[in-house]
């Protein structure tokens, strides 16, 4: 059994947990249970991704947890069977052959479905290679969405932005479009630069759609919250990831849940478990078309369509005591990150890149993939030692305890 496959049982105990403690505040079943399973609609609601017009599932299944699992094809079709209709792969993922294999065996699908995949690019022209083998891989003659796959991660703050609104991703933006091969074209990121990027993005004109790691508490007046503001005005497409793991405890026991209610108690209010509770908030936020989450087991699906199925937005009373909830037990990935973590520590070391890779080890179970991206960053950019992580944990806009995670991350990933 490869690491990748190592059992995660952290969110089906803190559902489980979760379950009781919150029964136990309300003297009632969790909103799970309570749900009326025949009742169900046959599609999960949808909103308009952009000015592309196409129309998403609120959630998004994500396929980067799953490589190796040999869980995929069960999870595919009963994601399906609950009302996702949005899927999300990528070349680096080795996922895309599990959806030829569900498209060989259920062709009526494919046209039912919007599907996204990715690839690593270091030019724009590359892509039109590439997405010739993603559609190979896949087994389909078109995808919906074609993005260039951790754009920042592998080029500098002015290579990103030059790529985004130069000439030859214009031509070759168009190019894609013409061939029909693609119907749209964007990028992901999680780079700490994001927000510079995102907002050349959307004034450049090219891009259809961006998928953005995320959080539903950002600081209105921060250079991330203006930039989706652009996007929003000029009808770019957002799509949130990296939104829900480690932003509770791994695995906590029940006083834990108990505290969780106490502090949030829009959660026992509305029957919702803190992840629910953290998806409805991100929906809430009327720029964000639908969340890409990594889902790995059907405990997990089963939460998350449910949370689609009921969604309603928070007010933002309840955003902010989800909030404070999140932050008092310590979360293990900023979401909100711009590297002001390492400014106010002195270091160069890539202190978000770092709590991110123990985030995808420890919550996302990707733990292969955890150790080859820690490994690709350069030794400064991993070298803490000598860092002022009190003053990066004051700096953090969701406050991670540095001291604590950092050792973590040399102890797992090196």
């Amino acid at each position: 059994m490869s690491d990748d496959q190592t059992n995660s049982p952290d969110r089906r105990e803190f559902l489980q947990a979760g379950a009781l403690a919150t029964a136990a505040a309300l003297g009632a079943a969790t909103g799970l249970q309570a749900q009326n399973e025949a009742a169900k609609p046959t599609t999960l609601p949808k909103r308009k991704l952009g000015k592309t017009g196409v129309e998403i599932t609120l959630l998004e299944m994500g396929t980067g947890a799953l490589r190796e699992r040999g869980v995929l094809d069960r999870l595919l079709r009963l994601a399906y069977a609950s009302g996702v209709r949005t899927f999300d792969t990528a070349n680096l993922y080795g996922t895309e052959p599990g959806f030829k294999k569900w498209f060989e065996q259920a062709p009526e699908v494919r046209k039912d479905v919007v599907l996204v995949t990715k690839d690593e690019v270091d030019t724009p022209k590359q892509m039109l290679k590439m997405l010739d083998q993603r559609l190979e891989a896949l087994g389909t003659d078109y995808v919906d969405f074609y993005f260039v796959h951790g754009l920042g991660d592998h080029h500098t703050l002015d290579e990103s932005i030059n790529f985004v609104k130069g000439q030859e991703f214009k031509e070759t933006a168009e190019a894609i479009r013409k061939s029909g091969k693609a119907k749209f074209v964007g990028f992901s990121t999680h780079h700490k630069d994001r927000a510079q990027t995102i907002q050349a993005a959307a004034e450049g004109g090219i891009v259809d759609a961006i998928m953005l790691m995320y959080t539903p508490w950002l600081d209105k007046d921060s250079p991330l919250n203006k930039a989706l503001d652009t996007c929003y005005s000029k009808g770019v497409g957002l799509i949130s990831m990296k939104q829900v793991a480690g932003q509770f405890p791994a695995k906590p026991k029940f006083n834990v849940l108990e505290e969780v209610v106490r502090r949030a108690p829009m959660l026992a209010e509305r029957k919702l478990s803190p992840y629910q509770g953290l998806l409805h908030a991100i929906w809430t936020d009327e720029r964000i078309s639908g969340s890409c989450v990594s889902i790995k087991t059907t405990e997990q699906l089963r939460e998350d369509a449910d949370a689609a199925r009921r969604y309603e937005p928070l007010k933002t009373t309840e955003i902010e005591q989800l909030r404070d909830a999140a932050l008092a037990f310590g979360p293990t990935l900023c979401a909100d990150c711009d590297g002001r973590c390492s400014v106010a520590a002195g270091t160069k070391a890539e202190l978000g890149d770092l709590t991110r890779f123990l985030t995808y080890h420890e919550h996302h179970g990707i733990r292969v993939e955890a150790r080859r991206q820690y490994a690709a960053l350069s030794p400064e950019a991993r070298d803490w030692a000598g860092a002022d992580l009190e003053a990066a944990r004051a700096a953090c806009p969701n406050k991670l305890n540095f001291a604590k995670l950092l050792p973590d991350a040399d102890r797992y990933l090196a």
